[in-house]
């Protein structure tokens, strides 16, 4: 049973805390990757790929909730920023493959 952090006594504790959750973040960050091939799929146009005021929106929303949820927005927005760069760039990926356009 993985201790939750008000109630690890050891670094062992903190650390199986830490692998239980890091495997979780993958397994939904899988889930998120699905939305991005179901975008790519999507998308007709490879311009719609990159949507600055869609970036902001989700930052935006994300600040919200890690507000209220008390997760430091210094660690939350960059984060995310980062993930939805990151997540763009293999919607690109996907979208040259799927749709033959690869360009440079």
């Amino acid at each position: 049973m993985t201790p939750k952090p008000d109630d690890c006594k050891t670094m062992s504790d903190v650390r199986q805390g830490v692998d239980m959750l890091d495997r979780e973040l993958v397994r939904l960050l899988v889930i998120r990757q699905g939305y991005m091939h179901a975008a790519a799929r999507i998308k007709q146009s490879r311009d719609s790929v990159y949507d600055e005021d869609r970036i902001e929106d989700v930052v935006a929303k994300v600040l919200v909730e890690a507000n209220a949820l008390g997760l430091s927005q210094e660690i939350a927005e960059p984060v995310w920023r980062k993930l939805i760069e990151r997540c763009i760039a293999h919607e690109f990926d996907v979208w040259d493959t799927t749709k033959g356009k690869k360009t440079a």
